[in-house]
C-alpha cells in the first residue's frame, strides 16, 4: 500500500509540474501568437480570393521538407500538402496541394479556395470515406526569421470527390502543437504526442486523443499503465486489430539556464484498445514492448509508413551528435522493417536488379536470393555495423570517415576474374539511391515506397530537396529515380544584418519569386567572398577535411557500400570538382 501510494503521489506531482510548465509556455507564447496570427490572417484573406477549383500540370513540386505525403485511397495518385524551405536567410511555408499521378509519373498542382493556412510539420491521414478524405490536424506557422513559432490546434478534412475544403470546428481536442503524429484507426483518428514552442520555452506532450468520424467529437483517452515519456517525432502505427504501436521520437529538456539536453528515444509501446472488434474502443491500455531482432541505431526527423505483410517500416534519419559549441549529423537512407504479427525489427537489403550473368556465376546462391525477403527474416539478427576508417587526401589532409551500415558486409567468393567480369557490367549493375537525408515525406501505395524530399546539412549549409525515389517492397531489388536533382545547383544565401530587416510577409509568402530576384543580386555583387572557414573562424584543414568527408560520403551513397575505396575517392573528388566549378 505504501508504495502504491508514493507512486500515485509522484504520479499527481508529475502531472502538476506538467500542467504549470504548459500555462508558462502558453503566457509567454501568446504574444508571439498574436504577432503571428495577423500575418497568417492575411494570407488566409489572399486565398480567399480564390473561387474556383484550378487544377494545372506542372513541373515537380519546389523543394521542401515536413510536409505530408499521402496515398489516395481510390486512385493511383499521392498527395502532396504543405511543408517549409529555409534558404540561408528566410523561412517559407506553404499550404500548396500537389497530386502526383503514379502511372504518367506527372504532377498536377490543385488549387482550391479557403485551404488551411500555410504550415510544416503537420499530420495527415487519409481514409476511404465517401470517395476518399485527407484529415489534416496541426503543425505549425514560423516566422521569416525562424525564431517565432504558431502552433496549429485546427482540424481539416479535404473531400477528394468534391475537391472542396472543410474546417471542422469540434471543442475539447489537442491544444495547438507540431511534431505530433496522427493515424486513422478503424472509424477514429488518433493523436500522440508532439510539442508546442516559444521563443524561450517548450514543452513536449504524451497524451492521447480520438476525433470520431461519425460523430465528430473529440475525447481525450486515459489509458490504463506506464505510457511512453513526453516526445515528438516518433513512429506510430495501427495494426490490423485497432491496436496502436508508438516507437522511438525526440525530446529535450532544460537542465539550466540556456542549456538543453536532447533525448532520442529508442523504446516501444502497445496502446492496447480494450474491447475486439469495437469501432470505436471505451478503454486503452499502455504495455511496454520488447522487440526482437535488429532494431534501428538511434536517431530522429525519420519518415514512416506502413507497408504490405502487416509490416511498418522506417526510412532516413538523423543522428546529431551535440559537442560544446557545435552540433554534428549523421543522415540516414536506410530502411527498417517492424513486423507487427512477430514483434520483430529487420533492417531491409536491396537485392539489386537481376541479371543472367549473376545467375549463372553464383548459381543456387542467386536462385537462394530472388526466393524474397521471407528468407532474410530467419537469418540470425545481425546488428548495424559501424565503420570507421582514416583517408589521406591529395593534399595530405587526413579525414576520418564514419559509416553506418545496416548489418556486416557479406564476403563475396569468386576470382579476380570474376570481380572484373561485375565492374564491366557496373553501368547496369550500379544501384541508385536516395542520397541520406531527414525530414522526408513518404507515402506506400500497392506496396511501391514513394520518398519525396527533405533534407540533409554540410556544415551549417543546409540543402533542401525535391527529388522523388521508389521501390518495391515485395520484390526489394532496387531504387527507382522518378524526379531527379540536383543538391548543388540550389540557391544558399549567407545571413546578414540588413536581410534579417526586410519585410517579414514577403518572405513567408513564397519561394519561387523570391529566389529569382536573389539570384540576380548575387550576380550583380562584386569582390572576393571570404573563405566559409574564415567565416565561421575554422582552421582550414579541417574545413576541407570536413568537407571532403561529405562529398566521399555521397560518392559512397550512390556507389554502394561493395565499390571500391579508390573509386569512392577519385568519384568524390571528381563531384567536389565540378560543385566548385559550377559555383564560381
Amino acid at each position: 500500500m505504501g508504495k502504491k501510494g508514493k507512486r500515485e503521489k509522484k504520479g499527481k506531482g508529475a502531472e502538476k509540474t506538467a500542467a504549470k510548465m504548459e500555462k508558462k509556455v502558453s503566457r509567454r507564447a501568446k504574444k508571439e501568437e498574436e504577432d503571428l496570427e495577423a500575418l497568417i490572417a492575411e494570407f488566409q484573406s489572399l486565398d480567399a480570393k480564390k473561387t474556383q477549383v484550378i487544377e494545372s500540370s506542372c513541373q515537380a513540386p519546389s523543394p521542401r521538407l515536413n510536409g505530408s505525403l499521402s496515398a489516395h485511397p481510390e486512385r493511383d495518385e499521392l498527395i502532396l500538402f504543405g511543408g517549409e524551405y529555409f534558404n540561408g536567410q528566410k523561412t517559407f511555408l506553404y499550404n500548396d496541394l500537389y497530386i502526383y499521378n503514379i502511372r504518367k509519373n506527372s504532377w498536377s498542382k490543385l488549387e482550391i479556395p479557403n485551404p488551411p493556412p500555410r504550415r510544416c510539420a503537420h499530420q495527415a491521414a487519409v481514409v476511404p470515406t465517401a470517395g476518399g478524405q485527407l484529415w489534416v490536424f496541426g503543425g505549425e506557422f514560423a516566422s521569416p526569421n525562424g525564431e517565432q513559432f504558431y502552433h496549429y490546434k485546427d482540424l481539416w478534412v479535404l473531400h477528394l470527390a468534391t475537391k472542396t475544403w472543410e474546417q471542422i470546428k469540434a471543442a475539447g481536442g489537442p491544444s495547438g502543437r507540431s511534431g505530433h503524429r496522427m493515424v486513422a484507426c478503424k472509424r477514429q483518428l488518433i493523436i500522440f504526442g508532439g510539442f508546442h514552442e516559444s521563443a524561450r520555452d517548450y514543452i513536449y506532450y504524451n497524451d492521447v486523443y480520438a476525433f470520431s468520424l461519425d460523430s465528430f467529437s473529440w475525447s481525450k483517452l486515459a489509458p490504463s499503465g506506464i505510457g511512453p515519456a513526453p516526445r515528438s517525432g516518433c513512429q506510430m502505427t495501427a495494426s490490423p486489430e485497432g491496436n496502436i504501436i508508438i516507437y522511438g521520437g525526440y525530446s529535450k529538456q532544460r537542465i539550466k539556464k540556456d542549456v538543453d539536453k536532447g533525448t532520442l528515444h529508442t523504446d516501444m509501446f502497445l496502446l492496447k484498445a480494450e474491447g475486439v472488434g469495437k469501432e470505436e474502443a471505451d478503454k486503452w491500455s499502455w504495455s511496454r514492448l520488447s522487440p526482437s531482432g535488429v532494431k534501428p541505431p538511434p536517431r530522429s526527423d525519420f519518415s514512416a509508413a506502413v507497408g504490405p505483410s502487416n509490416r511498418s517500416l522506417l526510412f532516413g534519419g538523423v543522428h546529431d551528435e551535440e559537442e560544446e559549441e557545435s552540433i554534428e549529423g549523421d543522415f540516414f537512407n536506410d530502411i527498417y522493417f517492424y513486423d507487427m504479427a512477430k514483434n520483430r525489427w529487420f533492417p531491409a537489403q536491396t537485392k539489386g536488379p537481376k541479371s543472367e550473368k549473376r545467375k549463372r556465376r553464383r548459381g543456387k546462391q542467386g536462385e537462394a536470393e530472388a526466393a524474397g525477403e521471407e528468407e532474410l527474416e530467419h537469418r540470425p539478427p545481425q546488428g548495424p555495423l559501424e565503420i570507421v576508417r582514416e583517408v589521406v587526401a591529395e593534399d595530405g589532409t587526413v579525414m576520418t570517415i564514419k559509416q553506418v551500415i545496416s548489418g556486416p558486409a557479406e564476403e563475396k567468393e569468386g576470382s579476380e576474374e570474376e570481380e572484373e567480369e561485375e565492374e564491366e557490367g557496373g553501368a547496369l549493375g550500379q544501384q541508385v539511391e536516395p542520397c541520406p537525408r531527414s525530414n522526408a515525406m513518404v507515402a506506400v501505395k500497392h506496396g511501391i515506397l514513394y520518398v519525396y524530399g527533405g533534407m540533409f546539412e554540410v556544415g551549417d549549409r543546409q540543402f533542401t530537396l525535391s527529388d522523388l525515389h521508389s521501390i518495391d517492397l515485395h520484390k526489394m531489388e532496387e531504387w527507382k529515380v522518378l524526379v531527379e536533382m540536383d543538391p548543388k545547383a540550389q540557391e544558399w544565401l549567407e545571413e546578414s544584418e540588413s536581410d534579417e530587416e526586410e519585410d517579414d510577409v514577403e518572405g513567408a509568402e513564397g519561394g519561387e519569386e523570391e529566389e529569382e530576384s536573389s539570384e540576380e543580386e548575387s550576380e550583380d555583387e562584386g569582390g572576393e567572398e571570404p573563405h566559409p572557414a574564415v567565416e565561421s573562424g575554422e582552421d582550414a584543414v579541417e574545413y576541407v577535411a570536413r568537407t571532403e568527408q561529405y562529398w566521399i560520403r555521397l560518392a559512397r551513397s550512390h556507389m554502394g557500400p561493395e565499390a571500391k575505396e579508390k573509386k569512392v575517392l577519385k568519384v568524390a573528388h571528381a563531384m567536389a570538382k565540378t560543385f566548385h566549378e559550377d559555383s564560381g
